[in-house]
């Protein structure tokens, strides 16, 4: 369980049941195709359109998923708590982040699944146009497999610009198959195994609803 206390968890899975999943099932009508392995380290890599992914692939991946975060929502007061409690943990943007990194591998290190949205912040149409390649480079140092997941859906909820989320848009999470980690660290390497991931994700958004 890692620096996480008994009754954390406790608070974790009732948040969970009464309020991620009915808001999934009820009030964006989720549907999910596929399933993650429900043990072992694992990296979850995923499109990123609307703030409410985190909790919304997490609960659809039916195991707790630890996200990166931008270091910004940690300041706000009750949502840092929330976010914490939902395995989140900071990452800055615009460089590399070590204390991100590591905190992905020590969540690895204890068994969790560590989410990655590969673009980094959120776009407008739920593809990815510019890559990151720390998920590649976090999978090669530890040899842990990506998992591709297409968020569809997701952008109409709260696109960027809009305030306040937008209730009953139908989402779909299709979860792919494993993609083996990087052999090293190399940065052709990276990049090649990034872009498998980006073409995996796509390819699951083409299906649709």
């Amino acid at each position: 369980m890692g620096r996480y206390r008994w009754s954390d968890w406790v608070c974790y899975w009732l948040l969970k049941w009464l309020v991620v999943n009915p808001l999934f099932r009820l009030v964006f009508w989720g549907r999910v195709w596929g399933a993650l392995p429900r043990s072992g380290p694992l990296i979850v890599v995923s499109n990123h359109a609307s703030h409410l992914d985190p909790p919304l692939l997490a609960n659809a991946a039916r195991r707790p998923v630890a996200f990166m975060a931008k270091e910004e929502l940690f300041r706000v007061p009750v949502l840092k708590q929330v976010i914490t409690l939902y395995g989140a943990y900071p990452v800055r943007r615009g460089g590399v982040d070590r204390k991100a990194l590591q905190a992905a591998q020590q969540a690895l290190g204890r068994g969790w699944a560590v989410g990655i949205f590969l673009n980094g912040t959120r776009s407008r149409d739920g593809r990815i146009e510019t890559p990151h390649l720390g998920a590649a480079l976090i999978a090669a140092q530890t040899q842990t497999p990506l998992v591709p997941v297409a968020l569809w859906g997701t952008e109409r909820i709260q696109p960027k610009g809009q305030r306040f989320p937008r209730l009953f848009a139908p989402i779909t999470v299709r979860i792919g198959d494993p993609i083996p980690p990087p052999s090293s660290t190399a940065r052709e390497e990276l990049q090649q195994v990034t872009h498998r991931c980006v073409e995996a994700i796509h390819r699951l958004l083409e299906c649709g609803r």
